[in-house]
C-alpha cells in the first residue's frame, strides 16, 4: 500500500456489500491461521463501512495488528485514526494521527485527516456551546418563574 493510500475524504466511501463480503469470506476461511494481509484488508474494509459495529470491529482488528506487527504500524496508525474519527472518538483519532505525523511530517493523508478531525471538533464544540447556552437560558427562565411564583405566595 505504502504511498498509494487515499486521502482521508476518499477513505470515507464504504465498500459495496459484495466487496466487503469477499474480504469477510477470506478472513473467515483462513480462520485461526489468518494472514496479516487478510486481517488488515478486512479491518480496512470494516473501517470504511458506515455501520458503527463494523467500524468498531475494524478498529479492534487494527489494534491487534498494531500491537503484534511493528512493520505495519504506519498503516495501522492512519486507519486507527480514521476509524476512531468515524466513531466520534476524536481524542483517540487525533492521538493516532499525531503519532503518524510525528513519524511522517509531510504525510498529506494524515494532514488531510487532521483537518477533518479539527473541523469536526470545532463544529461539535460550537454545538456544545450552543446547547449549554440554551440550557443556561432555559434554566434562567425557569428560575425566574419559580422566583416570581415564590414572591406571589408571600
Amino acid at each position: 500500500m505504502g504511498d498509494h493510500l487515499p486521502y482521508a475524504a476518499d477513505a470515507e466511501s464504504p465498500l459495496k456489500p459484495a466487496e466487503l463480503q469477499v474480504l469477510r469470506s477470506q478472513y473467515e476461511k483462513e480462520g485461526e491461521y489468518v494472514s496479516l494481509q487478510t486481517k488488515f484488508n478486512f479491518a480496512w474494509g470494516l473501517i470504511k463501512s458506515n455501520n458503527r459495529g463494523e467500524q468498531q470491529e475494524g478498529v479492534r482488528l487494527l489494534s491487534e495488528i498494531f500491537r503484534t506487527s511493528p512493520d505495519r504500524r504506519r498503516e495501522c496508525l492512519y486507519y486507527l485514526a480514521l476509524g476512531n474519527y468515524k466513531l466520534g472518538n476524536y481524542a483517540e483519532a487525533r492521538r493516532y494521527n499525531d503519532l503518524l505525523l510525528d513519524l511522517e511530517r509531510g504525510n498529506l493523508q494524515a494532514q488531510s485527516l487532521r483537518n477533518l478531525i479539527d473541523d469536526k471538533v470545532a463544529k461539535e464544540g460550537l454545538l456544545g456551546v450552543a446547547i449549554v447556552g440554551g440550557l443556561a437560558v432555559a434554566a434562567g427562565v425557569v428560575g425566574s418563574m419559580l422566583f416570581k411564583g415564590a414572591q406571589r405566595q408571600r
